[in-house]
């Protein structure tokens, strides 16, 4: 059987209007993993964390929550994927100190990276040397969206995200490899502003029910406005607790 979606946020940061829908005892992620089983870390894409840092991450949550961790953009922006395998298994060792709780690689592209296939070739072949693991990818230059990059997310057992706003017109569904569906809000029509209203979240809620795959996430990253824990909440309470006929769109 799929195993339902994990619903998350970016960070887990708790606005004030919807404080009251969480815990008020314990620290912010400790509050936060009592209402989701997952988040996804941003951060690491701008710097690097210490040891205790994670450790103290893998100690405020439960047995069974997961982190997805963001590749530095150092290596996707700055080298443009042009790297040997040493960042990359810097990075892999610094977020080991997750443990089991240690989710999906998101590996995101600045717009302007088109697609050269032997150069992605060479990356994610040193990419899976280190990382055996679920990686989600979120392209968004056209070439990306093209069958040489489908098949070549397939060959490495690579999930493409599904982003809203949609860079192309291919990218509001998941694509390659279909063990892993990963879907990023990011706000729309406003990135990382715009809250989704409750048709969206219906509609979003059938995908995900609707989805076969060995792992599904959606994650809100709308955090600007403080709208992605709302968001998330609602998304969450539609998919786990409403039956099917529900989820349909009008219904």
């Amino acid at each position: 059987m799929t195993p339902p979606p994990l619903i998350a946020t970016a960070g887990w940061s708790i606005p004030r209007e919807v404080a009251g829908r969480f815990p008020s005892q314990g620290s912010g992620l400790q509050r936060y993993a009592a209402r989701f089983e997952a988040a996804e870390v941003n951060s690491t894409f701008y710097r690097s964390h210490r040891s205790a840092t994670y450790a103290r991450w893998y100690a405020a949550t439960p047995t069974n929550f997961r982190f997805a961790v963001k590749l530095p953009r150092a290596i996707t922006h700055d080298a443009r994927l042009a790297v040997t395998q040493e960042p990359l298994a810097a990075f892999r060792d610094e977020v080991a100190g997750l443990g089991e709780k240690l989710g999906p690689l998101l590996v995101q592209l600045p717009p302007s990276l088109a697609l050269e296939l032997s150069a992605a070739d060479r990356f994610f072949s040193n990419l899976r040397e280190i990382w055996p693991g679920a990686i989600a990818f979120e392209p968004r230059h056209p070439t990306w969206f093209e069958a040489d990059a489908e098949a070549l997310l397939r060959d490495y057992e690579i999930g493409r995200v599904a982003a809203d706003p949609a860079p192309h017109p291919a990218a509001g569904a998941p694509g390659g490899w279909k063990g892993l569906a990963y879907w990023r809000l990011h706000g729309s029509p406003r990135m990382y502003y715009s809250a989704y209203g409750e048709a969206d979240i219906t509609a979003l809620a059938f995908k995900l029910r609707q989805t076969v795959s060995r792992q599904t996430w959606c994650v809100f990253d709308n955090t600007a406005s403080g709208a992605a824990a709302a968001n998330a909440l609602d998304l969450r309470n539609r998919v786990l607790a409403a039956p099917d006929s529900s989820l349909i769109q009008g219904a």
